[in-house]
């Protein structure tokens, strides 16, 4: 009729947590090769790499977030 709040547990069957979510590896990629664009950009003069310091910050904060995220769920 309703749900009862009662919840089948099946401990059977479990999945092996995986040792690092996958966008949290996409992240630190995207910060590895902004690091590197920052570092070829100010050895070659120019200010461009102000934004590569900026986005490898961003990547760096989606890697920890997705990290942690997915040690929190599995």
């Amino acid at each position: 009729m309703g749900d009862t709040g009662r919840r089948k547990t099946s401990s059977s069957v479990r999945q092996e947590p995986t040792p690092m979510p996958r966008l949290a590896l996409y992240a630190l990629a995207v910060c590895v090769l902004a690091v590197a664009a920052a570092v070829v950009s100010f050895v070659q003069g120019s200010w461009l790499g102000i934004v590569w310091v900026l986005l490898a910050g961003l990547s760096s904060n989606m890697c920890w977030y997705y990290t942690r995220r997915g040690r929190s769920v599995s």
